[in-house]
């Protein structure tokens, strides 16, 4: 397994502050290595540790911020 990055389509992403609350949820997380959002694209971009934090987890942990991950 080792380092993985996903691109997750993200719903309800509309200005930065919605950048800011995805990003700022997603580093404190362990394995957590790079965060990237775009808002235009309704992306964000994860680099992770698959042996520490599953995508299933980054997924629940964006749409506690409110956000619908497709």
């Amino acid at each position: 397994m080792g380092k993985e990055i996903n691109v997750l389509k993200v719903e309800g992403m509309s200005c930065s502050h919605c950048v800011e609350s995805i990003k700022n949820a997603l580093c404190i997380l362990k394995g957590i290595e790079h965060v990237s959002v775009n808002l235009d694209a309704k992306t964000v971009t994860v680099e992770y540790e698959s042996e520490v934090i599953s995508i299933d987890v980054i997924k629940d942990v964006i749409e506690g911020q409110g956000f619908d991950v497709k």
